[in-house]
């Protein structure tokens, strides 16, 4: 029987054991959280398992041989033992260093290295080699090209189809500040499933991630629909950063107000003291709630819970909706 890992018998990294490439700068949390805050011990219901098994393994095997970064290693996901046992991952594109500085996340601020065009092919043939029936493809933030990186999106879409068909794609984009022409580049190579988290309310927009804009976030999800009206769109909130109840609501009406079809909602953890302190943790009454409420409101699925993540069973979403005839694969349309 596998162990069950309390998250806070997990220590906390130092500086000493992540060594920085000082062409990549620092982790942009680290301006966050200078006097290391961080806050309410953590609930018992906030366990996972530890990562294990024949599946685990080769899902780790297939990222190392080909070169290829995770979002679940990146942001040290609390899922991450539970997602590659089952045979799923979420594919980091674009390296491993981001040009925005989120105080949530633990992946690397700074000026990020060339783009390395021969990595929509590398995914590509790791699906392939996994056999994934969905695969969940994300990306750092490229603000330094005016694209935002858009194409390498297009490329892994088209190279994902011409080899294994079949597989439905969700892709989990950044803002591209607000560009339709970005957008439109992703839009065209038609995934199945378009995902752009706006993580916060607005009013924490700018301690939490403060490069990002909320309006962006909307914008993006709405040209989407228009784009593509077959896209199925999703959106994620992460809760515990200091908002209220009634705030999360307002995110999801207007979530709601744009056609996002799928909503995740979970627990923000802490990955460091550096990083954003946590204001609290919301009981298991509360995600209830929120599933309910985001339901009432019309969202074809909701996944609430402490530790749901954007992608966090985003194989079975897809398998649902197919199911209730909202959605279908390209080939099939």
């Amino acid at each position: 029987m596998t162990d069950l890992i309390n998250l806070n018998d997990i220590p906390v990294l130092g500086d000493e054991e992540k060594p920085k490439n000082p062409r990549h700068g620092v982790r942009g949390s680290e301006r966050h959280n200078p006097e290391g805050k961080v806050g309410p011990r953590r609930p018992p219901w906030i366990k996972v398992k530890a990562p294990s098994g024949e599946t685990y393994e080769f899902v780790r095997s297939q990222m190392r041989t080909k070169s290829l970064h995770t979002v679940c290693e990146e942001a040290r996901c609390p899922n991450l033992g539970e997602c590659w046992g089952a045979g799923t991952a979420t594919f980091l594109m674009m390296g491993d260093t981001c040009t925005r500085s989120c105080g949530f996340c633990d992946i690397k601020t700074g000026m990020p290295s060339p783009l390395d065009w021969g990595e929509p092919m590398r995914i590509a043939n790791a699906v392939k080699a996994m056999n994934l029936r969905h695969v969940v493809i994300t990306s750092v933030n490229r603000d330094e090209r005016e694209d935002g990186g858009a194409p390498i999106f297009a490329m892994v879409i088209r190279a994902i189809r011409r080899i294994h068909r079949g597989c439905s794609i969700e892709i989990l984009i950044p803002d591209f500040k607000g560009s339709p022409d970005a957008l439109k580049i992703v839009m065209d190579a038609q995934p199945e499933i378009l995902n752009h988290n706006v993580e916060t309310v607005p009013r924490l927009f700018k301690k939490v991630q403060p490069q990002d804009n909320y309006e962006w976030a909307l914008t993006t999800l709405r040209n989407a629909k228009g784009f593509d009206p077959l896209v199925l769109t999703k959106s994620g909130i992460m809760v515990g950063l200091g908002e209220d109840f009634e705030e999360v609501v307002e995110v999801m009406r207007d979530l709601a107000s744009v056609g996002v079809n799928i909503l995740t909602i979970g627990q923000y953890l802490q990955p460091s003291r550096k990083h954003l302190p946590i204001e609290r943790y919301y009981t298991m009454e509360e995600f209830i709630e929120l599933k309910r409420i985001g339901l009432d409101l019309g969202f074809n699925w909701v996944e609430s819970g402490p530790l749901v993540r954007s992608s966090y069973h985003a194989d079975k979403q897809v398998r649902m909706l197919s199911q209730l005839d909202h959605f279908r694969l390209r080939e099939e349309a």
